[in-house]
Formats: C-alpha cells, structure tokens, sequence
C-alpha cells in the first residue's frame, strides 16, 4: 500500500474536476506533479507541488491554483485538512484510518510489503570486475557491495536484474600476471628468485606457483615461453577468479554471468570485428585524424590517419579510435562490443559500477550504447570513490600478503559482513568513505548497522516478553491483524513510526529510480531510531510501555505496531544484504 502513489492518483483527479469545471485550462502537462512528506512533519502527512508545478503553464496565480485544489482535496473523506503553504505548496493531513491500513497491510503481506512493479524491462548490472590478478582490496569491496545492493533494490522494485562480472582476461596485464606466477613456479621448485619491478610481488602467488609445480612438476623448465607462458596464464587467471569468488562469497556476493573479455576476440575477430561491421553499416565508421589531447601530450600519441568512430555525434567530446597503429582493436572498441553483447542479450538498461578513476570513461560509453542501439537502450555509470581504512582514526598500514594494499579479506575476517555492507551503503557511492575498523564494532548509536540491526532484534525481544507476561495470548501477525485496535495508537511517537512505515514503500520505489541504494539505508536509522525512541518514552511513562499485562488493546496494537516495523527493518536489511538477528549477542 504506497498512499504516495494513492493520493499523487487522487490530486490528478481533483486536477481533472478543475479542468472539467472550466478553472483549469485542458492539456496540462502533469508529469512533474508529486506528492511526497512535507519537509516540516508538524506541518501534515503528505505534500503535493501541483500548484507550484502547473501555476505558469496554466496562466494563474500559484498561491490562487493552490487555495482551488485545496478545496477540491478537501471533499475527500480521507483527507482531514488540506492548507496551502508558502507560494502554493498543498499539505495535507490524512485520516487516522489511513495509516492503520498501513499496518494491516504491512502485517499481512510481511517483507513483501512496499515492493513493486517498477515499469522497464531487464537491467544489467556489472559490478566488481576487479583484474585477476590478486586479491579484491577494500576499493574493490565498496564497488562490489554498492553494485549487488542496486541489483537487490531493483529487484526489490520489480525489474528483471542479471548480475554481472567482466573478466579481464585478455592484455597486458595477464601476461604480467602469468610470468609472476611463473617465477612462483620456480621457486615452488627450490630456486630462489627476485622479482623485478613490473612483476607482482605479493605473496598471494606462492600457492599458485606450488599448484602449477604440483601439477607440472618441471615439465615446464623446458618450454620456451610462447609455449608456458599461454598455460601457466589460463591457470593463473582461473587461481585468482576462484580466489575473488571465495572472497565475494565472503561477503554475500554473487553474480549470474561472469563474462571473459578474451571471449569477444575469437576467430576472425570475433564480436568485436562484428561491432565494427555494425557500425559501419550505420555509417558511423571513418578514417580521419584527431585533433592532439588538451594538456600535455602523451606518451603514446601519434598525429596519424586512423579508423574512428563517430562517437562525438551521440553526445561525446571527440570521435573515438578502434583500431591501434599495429591494426589490433583498442580497448574502447572492446568495451563497446561487451556492451553491444549486453543490449543483444535483452537488458535495455545498462549500469556499469567502477572506480573513481573510470570518469573519463562515461561520456565515451554512453554514447557507444546509444549508437549500437539505435536509442533503445541507455547506459548509468555509478563511480564508487575512494575508501579511506582507519583504525581508531589512525590510517590502517598495507597487507603483507598483497604487498601493495589492504585486502578485502582481511577487513571481513576483523569485522565481519554485515558491518562492511551497511558501512559501505551508509555514504553515496560517489563521495569518499573513512571506513574506521573499530567504531564499525562499536555496540552504540554512533554505529549505524548495530542501531538498525538492534532495532530488529528489539522487534523480538518485545514479542518475547509479551509472551512471558501473558501466557495464552496469541501473538502473530495473523492474529494480530485479524483483532489488534489500532485506533489506540494515537501518541506522537507512535503516529511518527507509523508515518515511517508508510513511507517505505515510497522510499524503496525513488530509490530504485535513482541507483541509490544509500537511501534505503538513511531510511532504516531513522525508522529504527523511532522505535527505539518510543522504548525510551516506555521506560519513564508505564502508560506508553509496548507490553502492558492490565491493558490488553494497547498492547496488542503496539505488538502490531512494532511488528510492522520491524517486517520493514528486515526487508530494508535485506536489500542492503545485511541480516535481520532476532537478537544481540
């Protein structure tokens, strides 16, 4: 029951009377019409800007539109006052029954309630697709958190998500791997060895090089290298990506796909050569020069004829090179193949989930989706920016197992699961986060995922001393839906977690809308602040304790109360992967 999206119908059919009585002119555009919480809760249930919004087109006064509709509201039983505020903003406040309705329909229909049917079709999410070549760091870990929590949240919302992971198999960087591995290899085989810079020096490598000595014994000594070096990269590269997925199940990660980039260059080029034939029956492939690089030149940058791609004319800066001066296809023509297979494989949302440093990356990508798509699909790129690791304050010294950097292993082995994803989820993506290993632990207020996490348990241990101090009661959610007076609920605090209830279903739809799943988050501290709040009143005020043995009516609609709330705890959690305990240990 989303009594945004409720009332949001019964503004436009009030807006509808007006145009039919003659006080609106006919063809307003309503699209920007909403009805969402007033910024001021003393100030209503719910807010519409549909004064504010249609006051120009409609050639009127926005104050004098507003005073109209106001009126028209207001012959809506359910609608107990509607007062126009400032230059046209409509509050309104709502009937009692209302919000009990909320409750029934958030005891009946349990976690499921507040998820929808969001129109559009398949998205596909990419998300982590770090380079296999050695452990996730905690960077990695924010990517990876951020993305699976979107594809919850959509889900949640009703679209068909694929969760995807992009190998990076082919390149450079693979070969580096492989002929770290090989000295690894050798080592495993009794010589000492140095490793020169270029090559990765962790020690994550050494069970590699004793698997491939176990396996090949030194069978491989005697190979030149265009022979060892294909094998010892193939077992590598799947060393690593069974090392990653261990570590992503760590965390409660999964992906459906997982996608090899070597797989677009096969034989005859593969779908990347089909890209380039696709674009060229659409005419947007030539041979040209580009203009040099603002900025100091690169290295690599060659005044020279080159085979481009007119990305330019679907919102990018410049046209795009496809092929390097050797004739092999450059990395832009391979990310826009991977894509193009994407939209050919049925999702007509794309979101691709990178680093901070990929911001280059985004004008480029979005126009390559819109030109192999002629339109229909659309492409968000979400940058998760840095995280900063302390402990007590104090910046967290590198691994050495990585050698280079803290791993994600190491921080879900100190503090766990759920405190990564709630903490990683408790900032937007694209703004920095100071991870701080030991508040995360803290059992306080100050740390979010044990408030919200405190806050579900509360939900049981509540239901449990009901049971203890009326023996014979029946106490669930049918039961309580089926007898539970509502209308007792009527204190401030109790009106307030009913409003936050009714809220969620709102919050998890505009959410979705926007990829922010930081959002559901925020929404979860506040709403598990409230109960806590209200236990705190209970403590000092016996008339607003939840379980009260000689009032059977309040106690039974507080139990459904905190029963709703705690069905919307444990669904946010779950969007967020985060678990419901039942109680603190």
């Amino acid at each position: 029951m989303n009594i945004f999206a409720l009332f949001e119908t019964r503004v436009r059919e009030a807006l509808e009377s007006l145009t039919r009585s003659g006080r609106l002119p006919e063809g307003l555009d309503l699209s920007r019409v909403v009805v969402e919480p007033p910024r001021d809760a003393s100030h209503g249930d719910l807010a519409t800007n549909a004064a504010l919004v249609l006051a120009k087109e409609a050639k009127q006064n926005p104050k004098a539109l507003g005073e109209a509709l106001a009126e028209e509201l207001r012959t809506d039983p359910r609608i107990v006052e509607a007062s126009v505020a400032g230059p046209g903003f409509i509050n309104l406040r709502l009937a009692p029954e209302i919000f009990q309705d909320v409750i029934r329909a958030a005891l009946r229909e349990g976690e499921g309630f507040g998820r929808g049917h969001m129109p559009g079709g398949p998205v596909n999410i990419e998300y982590v697709s770090a380079n296999p070549t050695g452990p996730m760091h905690v960077g990695h870990g924010r990517g990876a958190v951020f993305g699976d929590a979107l594809a919850n949240l959509l889900a949640a919302a009703g679209r068909p998500v694929t969760r995807e992971y992009y190998i990076n198999d082919a390149g450079a960087q693979v070969d580096v791997l492989a002929r770290s591995a090989y000295l690894r290899y050798r080592e495993a085989l009794g010589e000492t060895i140095t490793i020169p810079e270029g090559l990765y020096p962790g020690d994550y490598l050494k069970p590699v090089g004793m698997s491939l000595a176990e396996t090949h014994g030194r069978a491989l000594l005697d190979q030149p290298e265009q022979e060892w070096l294909p094998q010892v990269r193939r077992f590598a590269i799947d060393a690593m990506m069974a090392m990653i997925r261990e570590d992503l199940a760590a965390i409660g990660i999964r992906h459906d796909v997982f996608f090899s980039e070597a797989t677009l260059q096969g034989e005859n080029g593969g779908k990347v050569a089909e890209l380039l034939d696709a674009l060229r029956e659409k005419g947007l492939v030539y041979e040209g020069r580009l203009p040099p690089p603002k900025g100091q030149l690169p290295d690599d940058w060659e005044d020279r004829e080159q085979t481009l791609f007119r990305s330019s004319q679907f919102g990018d800066d410049v046209d795009r090179a496809l092929l390097k001066s050797d004739g092999s296809f450059t990395y832009f023509a391979s990310d826009i193949a991977y894509h193009r297979d994407k939209w050919l494989r049925g999702a007509n949302e794309l979101i691709d989930v990178l680093g901070a440093d990929h911001g280059g990356y985004v004008k480029r990508m979005q126009a390559a989706v819109k030109a192999v798509s002629d339109g229909q699909a659309r492409l968000d790129v979400k940058l998760c920016q840095l995280v900063r690791l302390l402990r007590a304050g104090e910046p967290v010294k590198m691994s050495k197992r990585a050698g280079e950097f803290v791993t994600l292993r190491d921080v879900i082995d100190e503090v766990g699961r759920d405190a990564i994803r709630f903490m990683m989820l408790y900032r937007k993506n694209d703004a920095t986060l100071d991870f701080d290993l030991a508040k995360v632990v803290e059992q306080s207020k100050d740390n979010p995922v044990f408030y919200v996490q405190y806050g579900h348990a509360r939900r049981f241990s509540v239901l449990r001393q009901a049971r203890e101090a009326m023996p014979g009661e029946d106490f669930s959610p049918q039961a309580l839906l089926a007898d539970a007076d509502l209308s007792v609920l009527t204190d401030p605090g109790e009106i307030e977690m009913m409003r936050l209830i009714a809220q969620y279903p709102r919050v998890l739809e505009s959410a979705a809308a926007a990829h922010e799943p930081h959002r559901i988050a925020f929404y979860l501290y506040e709403t598990a602040s409230s109960l806590h709040s209200f236990w705190n009143k209970g403590k000092d005020l016996p008339q607003l304790r939840i379980v009260n043995p000689t009032d059977r009516n309040s106690t039974r609609a507080r139990l459904a109360l905190v029963e709703a709330l705690g069905g919307v705890l444990a669904s946010g959690l779950a969007v967020l992967g985060v678990s419901a305990p039942d109680e603190m240990r």
